[in-house]
């Protein structure tokens, strides 16, 4: 094989490597980060302290048991006030934390059954757990209509029945890219390297390429980001969704960095080798030229004396 076509080999393996290894590492992030219950779980538990997330959820039980509670008009106002600050000492409960886990963990429960699963209907959780633990608040606070709340199996659909069908056939394609992506972007990089001509320019490439890569994820999760919050329905906390998505995206984000630093610490330690290689090889020619000069400088001189 010539070197014109090595280079182009070459160049061709490494770029197809960069561009599945952003890939790889989404698809990964998407099944073992979400997917996987124990660490969708780790990462929504702090997210009960944050005090967008509480507000949020103030609001929305709140105003979910006012539209239950019937009071006269002059009382709705101390009513309502009464309500919101029962609820948000709620939120600073242990029972709430409780009530936040199991919710989550519900939620997570559901999705992943559906994924797996063949079911056409929307996925639903049911929320009478939280509103009976909110009552119990209540009537511990000694409010008068708290008997009155009443605890009905209230279900919340978390993903339609038409997104659930994308969703289905993308969760299958991660399934099997989360393992094969980052293994054929390995494999791709070390054949690139091995068939270059210049195995170093190969590796400063490769470290280029895998840098532009991340840096490219990363303005993808910036993105997602802002296309998410824009698309959120009326009356939805922009805050707290904005704390969710930056709480289920931090791992990814981090891979981000991870591969940025990989990719430039790469480049620069090529860029390195290729300097001292140069360096060397200077040395070695002002070596090896210095005696044949003198050699020359003592001949002219000879010949200088041998004419005179």
């Amino acid at each position: 094989m010539s070197h014109r076509a090595r280079s182009a080999l070459s160049a061709a393996l490494i770029v197809l490597a960069c561009l599945l290894t952003p890939l790889g590492a989404l698809s990964a992030w998407a099944l073992y980060g979400i997917g996987d219950r124990a660490r969708y779980e780790a990462t929504m538990a702090p997210l009960a302290a944050d005090a967008d997330v509480r507000d949020a959820i103030t609001a929305g039980v709140a105003d979910g048991i006012m539209r239950e509670v019937h009071v006269r008009p002059r009382m709705q106002g101390p009513v309502n006030s009464f309500v919101r600050d029962a609820v948000r000492s709620f939120t600073q409960t242990e029972a709430y934390r409780t009530a936040w886990e199991a919710a989550n963990k519900a939620a997570h429960d559901a999705v992943m059954r559906a994924l797996r699963d063949d079911s056409a209907g929307p996925v639903t959780v049911d929320l009478a757990t939280v509103t009976e633990r909110v009552k119990r608040q209540l009537a511990a606070d000694h409010m008068p209509l708290a008997d009155r709340i009443p605890v009905e199996h209230t279900e919340v659909t978390v993903l339609g029945a038409e997104e659930l069908v994308r969703l289905r056939k993308g969760f299958h394609v991660l399934e099997v890219a989360a393992f094969w992506l980052p293994a054929a972007s390995v494999v791709l990089t070390l054949a690139g390297i091995l068939v270059a001509v210049c195995r170093r320019r190969a590796v400063l490439a490769t470290g280029l390429g895998t840098a532009l890569g991340a840096a490219l994820l990363g303005f993808a999760i910036a993105v997602g980001r802002r296309l998410t919050l824009s698309d959120l329905p009326a009356g939805v906390s922009h805050t707290a969704a904005g704390a969710v998505y930056d709480a289920l995206t931090s791992t990814l984000r981090l891979a981000c960095w991870l591969l940025l630093a990989l990719g430039v610490t790469v480049a620069v330690i090529a860029l390195l080798a290729g300097a001292y290689a140069r360096h060397a090889r200077h040395r070695r020619a002002a070596t090896t030229g210095a005696p044949a000069q003198d050699q020359a400088q003592a001949q002219a001189e000879g010949a200088t004396q041998v004419g005179a």
